[in-house]
């Protein structure tokens, strides 16, 4: 018996052309307005499930049985061309680039072919919503997913076969949604974080299992058999007579739930929150789908004819080449381009030209490619090009570039897998900054110098560049002492470092000249033992040219800290007797700040002492308005000064690591010279206003003086 055809359903393809450029442009543009464009994937995922579920009922229906191996081998020839050569042509570009964006390549390549990227990916603490350091074949968490699907799928479904009724098996189907998505909740509310959640298939099965169900409710011959005798089903396609009256057309109804289903999606698209509310908005989105899907297979439906249109049908049925190549072609160009990593600030010409090539790739491998090895088979595809390296000069040509092609890509895969970085270049100039620290901890102390307390708490200063404290407020990385130059009182109860006579720790009144005038004030230097630094991983990464620059800094600084973090540090500090003199705080790279965040840090520090705010400079949306809120705060309160990091690091961006936030050995020399001459600028600061002062007092006096 043959296999019968897999039926086609109009608007099928125009809706697959909805959902790839749902998601194309959400990866491409993502400061445009389609904030949850991802869900373009679940869309995606139902129209699978109800046309693989549906293609394997016409099979039974036709010839009594699934033919599991020739079911297979079809999503092989469907799936793997156009696979293949995406990984290899994007590894081996990949190659040529270097970098960070080779991290990981190796895993990403195993799991492409293993279709298992999704659970590798999990394994490897990647994350799908993560745009500093993405993965080159970060889309493919997906395909692996639906092909987990189609391996599964058919061996469950003459189980739920066994159920006589339509509606028992589409409410089977519907327990089964209902139970992923449940499921996916409960990994979120149990801990076991977003992208486990995410990327699994057991708790992102659900717009799968909401096309299976959609594929049994339209299975109208649920229950009968053929001829009596086999139990096969068989497939009515024959509409049901329509009611003619005063009351409005089924049809018309079908086509105005269509549209208002289309529309709901797209809206679900567009709404805020994008990874934070999953799975809520991408199981809505899965119902809005069968809706449309539901609108469209209709008989004579308006919406399946206008999903039809020939620009979306094209779109649709390159749709999965498509998908395949925009995300790997925008890592690409991104970096090449801008040197840096995707993210929120994808500059739109890059997205523009991603988009084009993404097109003109999918267009060719769909052409040459994807449709010869679904049309002949990888043996007949062979044979044809056996068959173009014998014809003439110009198909031989094409075959030789097409071999070429082949081998070139391969080789260059394995050469991106080998030449593949263990760590991000951020996370090497991190973790270099934490080498700094400890070595700083483990510098012996001179004589006299103080030693780490018996309590195992923080040790004292005395290296020659610092030391790393036991248990600091906030984490790792913590150098300096617990309290030596400190402005908190002591344990005994004497009195802090009292300030200058002009308001700052140490600030002392200007000197004159014979004839009256004030002197310039002798710039002087704030030493390291009386600063206390916080902040977050650039800080970290900066930590060997602080600790040059500043010997005996105390640094308190970790990975992912958010200003709204500070207070809370800086007060445990201060209740510790750990807080120095001048406080340096850097913690605007990874969110927002507002005003009520930087008064808490503002009180923690205290009357007594300075307090220096890094400004941030980094590839994200906000910073611009962090910068913004750090520079007013500074001019309006006291003893605050602003280290302009973002003005020093901005000409000299290739200093950065591949994220273009965290700086190398240089750069970090840079942050530490600009931490620093903040510091040193609100240590003379006083003395400067002083010296200005007496400069207009006096000029003024030798004006009255001489009758001027």
């Amino acid at each position: 018996m043959n296999t019968p055809t897999a039926p086609r359903y109009a608007g099928l393809d125009g809706l697959r052309a909805v959902a790839v450029l749902l998601v194309v442009l959400y990866h491409l543009f993502p400061t445009w307005f389609l904030n949850s464009g991802f869900v373009g994937v679940d869309a995606f995922f139902v129209i699978s499930g109800f046309l693989i579920t549906s293609l394997l009922l016409r099979e039974r229906a036709a010839t009594g049985r699934i033919a599991l191996g020739a079911f297979w081998a079809r999503r092989a020839r469907r799936l793997v061309p156009a696979l293949v050569a995406v990984v290899t042509i994007c590894a081996s570009a990949a190659w040529l680039i270097g970098g960070d964006v080779l991290l990981g390549v190796g895993r990403q390549v195993l799991g492409a072919a293993t279709f298992s990227y999704n659970w590798l990916a999990i394994a490897g603490g990647s994350t799908y919503f993560s745009a500093g350091e993405p993965e080159l074949f970060r889309n493919l968490w997906s395909l692996a997913v639906e092909e987990q699907f189609y391996l599964v799928w058919p061996l469950l479904l003459p189980v739920l076969l066994l159920a006589r009724r339509r509606g028992l098996r589409v409410g089977a189907a519907l327990v089964l949604a209902a139970c992923s998505a449940a499921w996916a909740f409960g990994v979120l509310a149990g801990g076991g974080g977003l992208t486990r959640a995410y990327y699994g298939t057991d708790t992102h099965a659900f717009g799968l299992l909401i096309g299976v169900a959609l594929a049994f409710a339209l299975d109208r011959t649920a229950g009968r058999t053929e001829g009596g005798s086999t139990g096969a089903l068989t497939m009515d396609a024959s509409p049901r007579p329509v009611r003619r009256g005063p009351a409005v057309s089924t049809t018309a109804l079908t086509a105005v739930g269509g549209v208002a289903a289309l529309a709901g999606l797209v809206a679900v698209a567009c709404l805020p929150g994008g990874a934070t509310v999953f799975p809520a908005v991408p199981l809505l989105a899965s119902i809005l789908t069968a809706a449309v899907v539901a609108a469209a297979v209709s008989t004579d439906s308006p919406v399946g004819r206008a999903l039809d249109l020939a620009p979306l049908r094209w779109t649709g049925e390159r749709s999965y080449g498509i998908y395949l190549w925009h995300w790997p072609v925008v890592v690409l160009l991104t970096v090449a381009v801008t040197g840096t990593m995707v993210d929120t600030a994808i500059p739109v010409g890059v997205g523009i030209a991603a988009l084009a090539i993404t097109v003109a790739a999918a267009a060719a491998s769909y052409r040459l490619l994807e449709q010869p090895v679904r049309r002949l088979g990888v043996g007949g595809a062979l044979r044809a090009l056996r068959a173009r390296l014998a014809s003439n000069p110009v198909r031989r040509l094409g075959a030789l570039t097409l071999v070429a092609a082949a081998a070139l890509g391969t080789v260059g895969t394995a050469a991106a897998v080998a030449a593949a970085p263990t760590v991000s270049s951020s996370e090497a100039v991190v973790q270099a900054g934490l080498d700094a620290l400890a070595e700083a901890s483990a510098a012996p102390a001179p004589a006299g110098g103080a030693s780490a307390p018996a309590d195992g708490g923080a040790p004292e200063a005395g290296g020659p560049r610092g030391t790393i404290g036991g248990d600091a407020p906030g984490g790792a990385g913590t150098t300096g002492d617990s309290g030596a130059d400190g402005g908190t009182a002591p344990a005994d109860g004497t009195a802090p470092p009292a300030l200058g006579a002009t308001g700052a720790p140490g600030a002392t009144a200007p000197s004159h000249d014979p004839d009256g005038r004030p002197r310039p004030p002798t710039r002087t230097t704030v030493p390291g033992d009386r600063i206390t630094a916080v902040g977050d991983s650039v800080m970290l990464a900066s930590a060997e040219g602080l600790l040059d620059e500043r010997p005996g800094i105390q640094i308190d600084a970790a990975v992912s800290r958010s200003m709204w973090q500070g207070g809370e540090i800086v007060e445990a500090l201060a209740a510790q007797g750990a807080l120095r003199d001048y406080v340096v705080v850097g913690l605007g790279t990874n969110g927002p700040v507002d005003d009520d965040d930087l008064k808490t840090v503002y009180d923690a520090v205290g009357p007594h002492r300075c307090l220096v705010l890094v400004n941030a400079y980094a590839p994200r949306d906000w910073i611009s308005g962090v910068n913004t809120e750090l520079t007013a705060f500074a001019a309006s309160h006291p003893r605050v000064a602003i280290a302009d990091w973002s003005r020093a690091i901005a000409p000299k961006a290739d200093l950065l690591a591949g994220d273009q936030i965290h700086p190398g050995s240089t750069g970090g020399a840079i942050y530490a010279d600009t931490v620093a001459g903040a510091v040193d600028a609100l240590q003379n600061r006083p003395a400067d206003i002083a010296y200005r002062v007496g400069v207009v007092q006096w000029a003024l006096a030798q004006s009255l003086r001489h009758g001027r």
